[in-house]
């Protein structure tokens, strides 16, 4: 659900994997392991980030 919602709100926003990393700040290896699932238990702090680049709250990633 989280890799899901990441990638629909990225390119709802006409977003690149690796344009989104650089605005939140996190790896493009972080981002791209986020939205194929690969990791689903991020930290809170790089999900933060996250939904400050998207302008969406946290709860909407999750």
């Amino acid at each position: 659900m989280l890799a899901e919602n990441i990638k629909k709100l990225r390119k709802k926003r006409g977003l690149s994997q690796d344009k989104l990393a650089k605005l939140a700040d996190v790896t493009h290896t972080t981002l791209v392991k986020l939205e194929s699932g690969a990791n689903d238990n991020p930290t809170i702090k790089t999900l933060a980030k996250i939904a400050a680049a998207l302008n969406v709250k946290v709860d909407e990633l999750i």
